[in-house]
Parts: structure tokens; sequence; C-alpha cells
């Protein structure tokens, strides 16, 4: 869908600009001179994007998107400022304002990005919106949020492989979210109505995990207190899903390939068969193939389960889906914990794509829900996630492409940084040096978050 922007300014110079940056790209622009305007248009249309100025014939801008966001409290807006009202601006931005502009507009390009930016947090939004809705509706429903073509992938291989009632096997990183993939499989399933069990195979001892499995009679171990089912038996008619069966010892491994060929166990402790229906979804963070191939993993296992194989791409190589998760676990996570953290300021949005996330989408939300969990209701920036340009490869490496207003706000920090260090600390003999005004300076050191040593 076409993104529809309103542009409110007086400034006829301004509003050709953007007419032609907006309308190259292919978005809806309406336009609005004045206050009145704005609200009129507000009433007749939904926008994905507000750009506004601040000083405007009846009014300013910053008061206006205060007043939007009592009704529309995830607009997205963007300010147009002088460089006299940046302090306002940033004042602003920790409101919820999505960012600010400075006229006069000095690159295209960034101003370019800027939107782009936006526009994605705009998408982000709605989409959490809509699974917010789905989710009233089907509560319990396990949730896979992508937009990426990798994962595309993943959701046509699951909707094929769903009502199948075949073995599945998942392969991917920890952290990419196979537990999500299994649980959507049985749902979508002819099993859904009946139990889905979870084992991780890892997280047990050989002994321990044999007994869940298998159950057992009374006596049959000293703790045997009385005769308990296992998953085989508990899973009947349903779907057991065992994580990480790479991790499974080479007598266990023995142990459930008898059972998927038979269809048959015995608790232990008994002799009496039980016959059990149940489908298997296993899940590995291993290449399951190497491991067979090194010895660790039983060939004929392998075979047997290696039907439907669906392996999820790391976070890394779906960077587009980076930026919705983090929209959707900070909405998880103010709901979970009465706040109202947020919005993410766009060079949070820059480092949370720019970072490789190793842990995957596991990692991901962690940091989304620290941030959430320290926040006195700010907008999130790449500290409050734990992002640290000078000590994240990921986002300072000179091998990896900076944005090109990440690169100008570095840039102008070191400078005014440096300033501040050739003149010991004193703001009015820094501005000098830098032949501006002393309030524009500090203007500007508000505006990098530049803070001098007392």
């Amino acid at each position: 869908m076409t993104a529809k922007i309103l542009l409110v300014d007086d400034d006829p110079f301004a509003r050709k600009l953007f007419e032609g940056l907006l309308r190259k790209n292919a978005f809806t622009l309406r336009t609005a001179a004045d206050v009145a305007e704005a609200r009129k248009a507000l009433g007749e249309a939904d926008f994905n994007l507000l750009i506004l100025d601040q000083r405007l014939p009846d009014g300013r801008g910053l008061d206006l998107f205060s007043e939007i966001r009592l009704e529309r409290p995830r607009q997205i807006a963007i300010l147009i400022t002088g460089f006299a009202e940046v302090r306002d601006a940033v004042r602003a931005v920790r409101e919820g304002l999505f960012d600010y502009l400075t006229k006069p507009f000095e690159n295209l390009d960034e101003l370019e990005a800027v939107i782009g930016k936006a526009l994605e947090m705009d998408r982000a939004y709605r989409e959490i919106a809509k699974l917010r809705e789905t989710l009233a509706t089907q509560p319990g429903m396990p949730v896979l949020i992508s937009r990426s073509p990798a994962m595309d992938k993943v959701l046509a291989e699951l909707r094929q492989a769903a009502p199948l009632d075949t073995t599945v096997l998942i392969e991917g990183e920890s952290g990419t979210g196979k537990e999500i993939v299994a649980k959507l499989i049985h749902a979508r399933s002819r099993r859904s109505a009946r139990p889905l069990l979870e084992l991780n195979c890892g997280a047990l001892s050989e002994s321990l995990l044999e007994a869940t499995l298998f159950g057992y009679e009374k006596g049959a171990f000293t703790s045997a207190a009385k005769a308990t089912p296992g998953y085989f038996e508990e899973a009947d008619g349903g779907t057991l899903f065992l994580d990480e069966i790479a991790d499974m010892s080479s007598k266990l491994q023995a142990s459930l390939l008898r059972v998927l060929q038979e269809h048959t166990f015995a608790r232990l402790g008994s002799t009496v068969q039980r016959a059990s229906d149940f489908r298997l979804i296993c899940a590995t963070n291993k290449t399951l193939e190497s491991e067979m191939k090194a010895g660790r993993f039983r060939a004929d296992l392998y075979y047997r389960i290696n039907v439907v194989v669906i392996r999820l791409p790391p976070l890394r190589q779906r960077r587009e889906d980076v930026l919705p998760l983090a929209a959707f676990f900070l909405d998880h996570f103010n709901s979970k914990f009465s706040k109202d953290a947020g919005p993410l300021t766009p060079q949070a949005v820059v480092a949370l794509e720019a970072a490789d996330w190793n842990g995957n989408v596991r990692e991901l939300k962690h940091a989304v829900e620290r941030a959430v969990v320290s926040s006195t209701g700010e907008p999130i920036t790449p500290a409050a996630l734990g992002i640290v340009a000078d000590a994240n490869p990921s986002v300072a490496d000179a091998t990896q492409p900076l944005s090109l207003r990440e690169a100008r706000e570095r840039f102008e920090r070191n400078y005014f940084e440096n300033l501040l260090q050739l003149a010991s600390g004193n703001v009015s003999e820094a501005a000098r040096l830098a032949g501006i005004a002393r309030q524009n300076f500090y203007a500007h050191m508000e505006r990098l978050g530049i803070v001098t040593k007392s």
C-alpha cells in the first residue's frame, strides 16, 4: 500500500521541495498551510507520517503534535525546526516525536533517509496493531513475526508441511524461533485439538530423559513412588516436540528409533507394550547431517526423521525482521509491565538493524525487555538497548557501512567534543572556536547528547 504523508508547512519553497521528493518516491502527499487545515485533513484521513513545521501562522507544530497524540499515541511525526528551536525539538523527541529536521535543508539524501526510517516505524506499529487484533480473537495462537523473503520461504514450507502429518526436522541457531515454528505446525495440523508436549533433550540427564519419555511403573527405580505415564503416552493423538535432539545419547537415539518404527513402547519397569499415535517434530541448533557424518548421531535415526526439513535463517540474514520484532517486543513488555517506554529513536532503529544479534531473536527480545524495565517513559536509545557504537563491531566496524545520518552525527559529535576538549570544557570558548553563537553550541550539545564534565 502507498504511504500517505501529510505535510503541514506554510512555506511555498519547502512545500515544493517536499512535493518533488515525496512524489518521486511514489508516496501520496497532502499538504496543509496551517493548523486548521491540518486538523481538517486529519479528520478526513489516516496518515502514515506527519511532517510538521514548528512555526505555523496559527500555532506551533509541537502543540499540534501533542494534540494528535492524545487520539493517536502511535502517530509517527517529524518536526521541521530552525536551529534556534532545536532545544524544543529535542524535548519533543523525548515525548514521542520520531525525529526533527533543521532548516535550511542541506542534504536531500539525509531528508529521504529520515522519512524512510519514519515510515518503517509506522509500518511496524501497524503490523503489531493488526497482530493484536488477531490474537484477541485467537488467544494462545503462536506468533511468528516476519516480513523478510527468507522467512517467507520458511512460512511457505511450514504451511505445506503442517497438514501432512509427517515428521519435521527444524534446524537453526539458538534463539531463531524453532519452538514457535513447532507450535505453528501443530496449530495448523489435524492434531491441533490434542496436546503438544515439548521436551529439551539437552536439559536432562540420560536417565531422567528416558523416564520422561517412556514413563515408569511404581518401583521401577528408587524414587518411583507411583506409576507415571511418559510423553510418548501422553502425546497420543497429538504432537511430541523434541528440542535439541542432537544432544540425545546414543542409547536413547536407538530407543527413539525403535518407537518410531514399531509405534509401541513399554514403561520403565514393565514389559507391557503400549501403542501411541503421535506426530514427531524435532529441532536442533546443529547441522544434523554433519553430526551424523561425525558419528555423533545415528544414521538410521537421521534418515528416519529427515523427512521434511525446515531451516531457520539467523536474524543477521533477515534484517528486515528486526524492526517489526523490536516493535512487537516493545508493545508486549510495555503491556506486561504497565509501562509506556518508547518510541524507538531513529538512532535506535539504525543500531537495531545494524547489530549482528548473534543470540538471534532471543537476544533482541531480552534487549528490548531490559530497555522497557529500566525506562521511565522516555524514547529508547541505542544505549538503552545495550548497543554501544564504540564497543559493538556490528555498529562501529569500518567494514560495516553506516547510514548517511549516522555517519554525519558521529562526525558532528566528535567535532564538538574535540572543540570542548581544546577549550578545556569552556563552552563559550568552544563556541568561539566553532564560529557560532554560544546558545547554538549548547543546542548542538543537547541534540548530540554531549555532557560537559562539571
